[in-house]
């Protein structure tokens, strides 16, 4: 009966063993790491389906363990012990089998994700190899000035550090091949890869080091050669002044004296023009690495040294024949004395309208009436500071007269009196300026000060409530408490009103004292924002004790209806407002609701007690709470919104103040150069003093546009009523300055004809053309010189010059008033959704790639105005260029602060 289950359990040991040496074969053939990647891929899947056949083999053990069961019930105890012997055996070779399969599979899966993540980290190796090498192999740009350069060879210094610090990466990386190689042997990973890899990056490393010691090379002879222009201008503003000094004490020496220390200057100017051929012959090889701009600049800035040092030998000449020929001149007195009386009667006139400014009112009764008298003192104070020149214009011409053998006594005692009027005027103005600031400190220092007392009784009224004996000393400090809760918000909105005010506080008390202000303001919030939380602590605390008698339902209900009404007003809140006063009103408003939040917060935590096991409590309990989340983060947002409305709001006012006041200066000069019925009032001195003010129109153009986007951003920011009239504002100062730039025009027209008069009744002098101020007109400066013209026969060359520069000249011109014109109308497009947003940044960023175009189109003009000689096109269009590349920058600037609002 036994012989049945003996052949079964024989066959079924015999199956096992004979599948466990198959899997062992086919493991063998297959247990080794050595070989290409696809041999190893190849290993790697035929031993994941021997894997996958552990199943199979453990079912035929499983019929081997069945069987034995079998026959070992069924066969005498002799049979049994080698029935057993067996069964040990081939579960041994079971084991074995399935732990060799386990290892050669890990072992295989272990080498190929090694080989993979090397090839991942070798990919990234040479995606930043291929990126670093495209960067090198691009030539050295030139650039344009010394910074730039700086900047050049910063960039590249941190690219060569770039490249020293992946030399870890690198080591690693051949570490990783060469384990690699050892297990694997595939060429891909040889010692042969290795070299490679390390000498490309050697190579690389070089070449990044060659173009650092390029361009350090180049920047320090630039550093050079602007350290020997910097000395330059040393010596000869040295020079000037000792010109300036020997000729103010002229007074005091006779004209002889004066005759002879002039002549002492032309060894001076032997050593200077000396010096200044050095730097010509230094500059040549320092335009040799700069950009055409930044050599031309280079170029233009010794010419300008060379005119300054030929303007100072030749106003020394002129001098010296002035000597010579006011000595015995009568006319001279004459002209002078009536000149000098014009412009002492102008003087005071500008000193009365400017006195009137300054006459004493009524008492401020607010802090915008404050500021506002700060502001009229602050330009008043400036105004005058401006007028200094012109006075010590008068007392220099006073001491000319001097050398004269004349009675100037009256003369005198007029300018004399002027200058004790001026200087009366200039120390009432002073005065009054430091008053109204130490009036405006005072009271910016009022509220910190009513803390003080307020932080002193809190801490009295914490210290006395810390523990009351009964419910009647409850009531009565209770309401206490609630008092200074609202002192403190109100303290609080005062504090944070300062704080909006940073700009203000700059402006009026200096950045070092405003913001040491301004950091004791953030100390002193910081103490309210404590004792407040501890007044809510203690509130809510004495609340709780009277409301202990109370159930869950009268406790909850109240809170519910004030978190209710909270929200209304949150939400009230979220609409624009008309003007600053309003959003600063809003803003004071939204933080009282984030006070009454607070206190409520704490009384809700105090409710928690009461809700005990009340799973309905609990439930009202947990919604009262998300409710209450939910307003916290929309009140938030909302009043962080608010703060950034006012600040804008600020800016807004305080550009827009600046700009009002210097256009009515600036107006209130021009006029004065302007008579009765329209007649003009022009000398010398007068055009100098056009020509500085004019010379500011630029910065206060570009000003204006700032302004304008300012302006633009306020009103996206506020109601309808407030944007009407912050577009009344803009247009009234784009009037005021059309205006400004009208009566400008008029009086610099009239001013060329004044000039071309005086040159035709001097046929020595000849016309010098100033492009100081190339928008607006040049100035016409007399001077005398030998004129030099060409003749009337020009070469053919010369002709053919003119007209591929006339030519360049139109086509630039043409390109920027189409490029301005775009411009123009990106700016005026609506920008009331995210997608006019991303359409005006697209358009603008449109304009941003055409920028070298037009560079270069205007760099080919100048290379043709070397051979032609300047022409007042060409300096339009230079400021042209300059004010809309400026214009563009500023679009784009807005732009994004707009979208990031």
């Amino acid at each position: 009966m036994t012989q049945q289950p003996q052949d079964e359990f024989d066959s079924n040991v015999e199956s096992a063993q004979e599948w466990m040496k198959a899997v062992q074969e086919r493991l063998q053939v297959n247990d080794n790491t050595q070989g290409p990647r696809a041999a190893l891929e190849a290993r790697l899947r035929e031993t994941e389906r021997i894997c996958h056949l552990e199943p199979e083999g453990q079912m035929k053990m499983d019929l081997v363990l069945k069987s034995a069961d079998t026959l070992l019930s069924c066969c005498s105890e002799e049979q049994k012990h080698n029935i057993l012997t067996k069964l040990k055996d081939i579960k041994a070779q079971w084991e074995e089998t399935v732990i060799y399969i386990t290892h050669c599979h890990s072992r295989i899966e272990w080498v190929w994700l090694h080989w993979s993540e090397y090839l991942l980290a070798q990919d990234e190796f040479y995606r930043w190899f291929q990126k670093i090498k495209m960067t090198l192999e691009t030539r050295v740009e030139l650039q344009m000035g010394l910074k730039e350069k700086q900047w050049q060879l910063s960039h590249s210094q941190v690219l060569l550090n770039n490249i020293l610090n992946q030399s870890i990466l690198l080591d690693r990386l051949l570490e990783e091949a060469a384990s690699l190689f050892n297990r694997i042997g595939d060429p891909s990973v040889d010692e042969e890869v290795q070299k490679r890899m390390k000498g490309e990056y050697e190579k690389i490393k070089a070449q990044a080091q060659e173009r650092v010691s390029l361009l350090e090379k180049i920047t320090k002879e630039h550093e050079q050669y602007k350290t020997n222009v910097d000395q330059f201008h040393l010596w000869l503003n040295k020079l000037m002044g000792k010109v300036n000094t020997s000729l103010g004490r002229r007074g005091k020496m006779s004209a002889k004296h004066q005759f002879k220390i002039l002549q002492n200057f032309a060894k001076d100017f032997q050593n200077g023009e000396k010096s200044l051929k050095n730097l010509e012959d230094q500059s040549a090889g320092v335009i040799q690495n700069t950009s055409p701009m930044g050599g031309e600049k280079i170029t233009n800035e010794l010419e300008e040294l060379r005119k300054a040092l030929e303007k100072l030998k030749l106003f020394c000449k002129e001098e010296e024949e002035r000597i010579l020929k006011t000595l015995n001149s009568e006319g001279a007195y004459e002209t002078q004395a009536r000149q000098l009386e014009a412009e002492v009667k102008e003087f005071r006139r500008e000193l009365q309208r400017l006195a009137k400014d300054l006459e004493p009112g009524e008492k401020a009764k607010d802090e915008a009436e404050l500021i506002e008298r700060w502001k009229i003192y602050s330009v008043t104070k400036s105004a005058l500071a401006a007028e200094e020149p012109k006075a010590e214009r008068l007392k220099a011409q006073l001491k000319e007269l001097v050398q004269f053998n004349h009675d100037f006594q009256p003369l005198s005692d007029s300018v004399v009196i002027t200058m004790q009027e001026f200087q009366r005027i200039k120390e009432n103005s002073c005065k009054l300026k430091n008053r109204s600031g130490t009036d405006l400190w005072q009271y910016f220092q009022h509220p910190i000060q009513e803390f003080q007392l307020w932080k002193a009784l809190t801490q009295k009224l914490l210290t006395i409530t810390d523990s009351l004996p009964d419910l009647p000393s409850i009531h009565t400090f209770l309401p206490q408490i609630e008092a200074a809760l609202a002192e403190s918000s109100r303290l609080k909105e005062q504090l944070i009103m300062l704080k909006l005010k940073k700009d203000l506080l700059i402006s009026i008390f200096g950045e070092e004292r405003a913001e040491t202000f301004l950091e004791e303001v953030t100390n002193t919030i910081r103490e309210r924002d404590l004792l407040h939380n501890n007044l809510l602590q203690r509130n809510s605390k004495l609340q709780s004790a009277i409301s202990q008698h109370n159930d869950f339902d009268t406790a909850f209900e109240p809170l519910q209806k004030r978190l209710a009404d909270l929200h209304i007003r949150a939400e009230a809140e979220k609409e624009f407002q008309q003007d600053l006063p309003s959003k600063q009103a809003q803003l004071q408003r939204l933080q009282q609701i984030q006070e009454d939040l607070q206190e409520l917060d704490v009384q809700i935590e105090n409710l928690k007690p009461l809700v005990q096991a009340n799973t309905s409590h609990q439930h009202k309990i947990n919604q009262l709470l998300s409710d209450y989340q939910t307003l916290k983060r929309s009140l938030e947002i909302t009043m962080e919104q608010s703060q950034k409305h006012v600040q804008e709001h600020w800016t807004f006012n305080h550009k827009l103040w600046e700009l009002q006041q210097w256009i009515g200066i600036a107006r209130q000069k021009l006029e004065s150069y302007q008579g009765n019925e329209g007649q003009r009032k022009v000398n010398s001195q007068s055009v100098e003093d056009i020509e500085r003010l004019v010379a500011e129109f630029p910065d206060k153009e570009v000003q204006l546009h700032l302004t304008e986007g300012h302006g633009q951003l306020v009103m996206e920011t506020s109601s309808l009523e407030g944007a009407a009239l912050v577009q009344g504002e803009l247009k009234e100062l784009k009037e005021s300055w059309k205006a400004l730039k009208l009566l400008e025009e008029t009086l610099m027209s009239f001013i060329r004809k004044w000039q071309l008069k005086n040159k035709e009744s001097d046929p020595r002098k000849k016309l010098i053309i100033s492009n100081n101020i190339p928008k607006h007109g040049f100035l016409i400066n007399s001077v005398d010189s030998v004129p030099r013209h060409q003749g009337k026969g020009s070469p053919s060359k010369e002709e053919e010059s003119n007209d591929d520069f006339s030519k360049f000249l139109n086509d630039f011109e043409h390109w920027l008033q189409v490029e301005n014109t775009k411009l123009v109308n990106i700016i005026a497009m609506k920008n009331s959704t995210a997608k006019d947003s991303e359409i005006r940044k697209g358009k603008l960023k449109e304009l941003q790639d055409r920028l070298p175009e037009g560079q270069h189109l205007f760099e080919n003009l100048l290379s043709l105005r070397t051979k032609n000689g300047t022409c007042e096109n060409l300096e339009d269009l230079r400021y042209r260029w300059m004010l809309y590349k400026s214009k563009l920058k500023d679009s784009r600037n807005l732009l994004e602060v707009g979208v990031k609002e």
